[in-house]
């Protein structure tokens, strides 16, 4: 009979927390901030942040004090090293401290990473999901980085998910905000929709139906709807909830289609007619989050997207620039839709797996269920906006009930060479010349923080 190992996590865990409390350093002033007032108002002020690099001997313990995340206990090394962090007063480590407590399941370990962001940041956690409150604190006050901090968060990454080595490298991209989704890597070979994975599945080549076949959709299901060189096709949001990636052609075109139910954003991306020696990038999801935003990545070269943007982040794309063009998805209802396009096809029903889900009604009803940081508050975080960048390049965001509203009675919505129409129950942007400008709908929230000069229709 073996005998139960007896760790000294918890004992350990809470004499360190006092020791902590009691020993850290004095706590900083508070700095001037360029912050808007609704920031500090939220937030209060950061506190003050050394600059240059991060001492020798406190880079070791904020690297011992990760070695052993996944491991089922932390030795007094260990806990010694993450007090020595706690005491150091750079705020700039609360990255990792925050990164660390995304994979903590151990409560007694969670408290004292909670306790030393807590000292760190000089804030008093709150909420039941300290987590969250660090990180929203972190990004609304954009603490820099440390020198060094990619290689520490990919450490942590990467024991959690050996798959994400490739990803993170150095490119366009902010790796303090991103943060772990709580699902793996979809990292299937392509067409291999229907192959099993512990991720969330992408359906490449989708099997469709026509719409007189489609009965197990109603007429009041949400649909994102495309329509290229004269076909249309509904992608039903019971499938794109599940699914969240596709990869398909239409009227002829390449389409990588990813759906961030964080985000209410359904868009379509251009896989086709890239630059000369681009393969056709395979569009997959990460399992990560950028400000609640899925990340998505190209399977064949093992680059980042900028899911919002559509450009290449890292990997050999951002190398060579490559920046996906948009064409526009149209939200709207079954019923209209199919009234509309009497020719379109839907996406089989099978692809749902069985599931009819409404995560966009319910699971986000209190606010982002993951960190954001700071929201513009011209609006509420959840009010659905039509997002379209004009041809001048200034982003708009048109909310959807007002947009709605003035064009069903016939008036003009028109600015900056962009004009919004009705089609099939939703909204979709053109320039003065006809041209599709790649609207699509998002909440405010999501929106905003990817353009954050967004201009507001009717006025900001």
């Amino acid at each position: 009979m073996t005998t139960p190992r007896i760790t000294p996590t918890r004992a350990l865990l809470a004499s360190a927390l006092a020791t902590l409390c009691m020993t850290a350093g004095p706590a900083l002033a508070a700095t001037d901030s360029d912050l808007p007032d609704y920031v500090t108002e939220e937030f209060g002020h950061p506190p003050e942040i050394p600059t240059g690099p991060v001492p020798e001997d406190l880079k070791l313990a904020l690297r011992i004090s990760t070695l052993s995340l996944f491991q089922f206990y932390w030795d007094p090394d260990q806990i010694n090293a993450l007090v020595q962090v706690g005491r150091s007063g750079d705020p700039r480590l609360a990255w990792t401290i925050s990164d660390m407590m995304r994979f903590t399941w151990d409560p007694a370990l969670s408290d004292a990473l909670a306790t030393t962001a807590e000292t760190l940041l000089q804030i008093e956690i709150s909420s039941q999901l300290p987590w969250g409150e660090v990180t929203d604190h972190l990004i609304a006050w954009d603490i820099p980085a440390y020198p060094g901090y990619l290689e520490d968060k990919r450490r942590i990454f990467t024991q959690f998910a050996p798959a994400w080595e490739p990803l993170f490298v150095e490119g366009q991209i902010d790796w303090r905000l991103v943060s772990w989704g709580g699902v793996q890597i979809d990292n299937r070979p392509f067409d291999t929709t229907d192959d099993l994975c512990n991720c969330i599945p992408a359906a490449d080549n989708p099997q469709v139906t026509s719409a007189a076949e489609a009965t197990w959709l109603d007429d009041d299901d949400i649909v994102f709807g495309i329509e290229l060189n004269g076909e249309a096709r509904a992608y039903p949001r019971q499938i794109m909830e599940v699914r969240e990636m596709v990869n398909d052609t239409l009227g002829g075109r390449d389409l990588g289609i990813p759906y961030c139910t964080l985000c209410g954003a359904a868009q379509a991306w251009f896989t086709d007619d890239l630059s000369d020696g681009v393969e056709r990038p395979v569009l997959r999801t990460s399992g990560m989050l950028i400000r609640s935003n899925k990340v998505m990545y190209d399977l064949v070269t093992m680059s980042v997207f900028d899911t919002f943007k559509g450009h290449a982040v890292t990997g050999p794309l951002a190398d060579k620039g490559v920046a996906l063009k948009q064409a526009t998805v149209i939200t709207t209802d079954w019923g209209t839709w199919k009234e509309t396009y009497p020719d379109t096809t839907v996406l089989a029903e099978y692809l749902s797996l069985g599931r009819n889900p409404d995560f966009r009604n319910g699971r986000d009803a209190n606010g982002p269920i993951f960190p954001v940081g700071d929201t513009d508050p011209r609006l509420p975080v959840h009010e659905d906006v039509i997002g379209v960048i004009a041809p001048s390049g200034q982003p708009y965001a048109f909310q959807r009930t007002a947009a709605i509203a003035a064009l069903s009675a016939g008036q003009e919505v028109t600015v900056d060479g962009l004009t919004l129409e009705l089609v099939a129950g939703g909204v979709r942007a053109k320039g003065t010349d006809g041209a599709d400008l790649g609207s699509h709908e998002a909440f405010w929230f999501a929106w905003s923080q990817f353009h954050p000069t967004t201009e507001l229709w009717p006025g900001s």
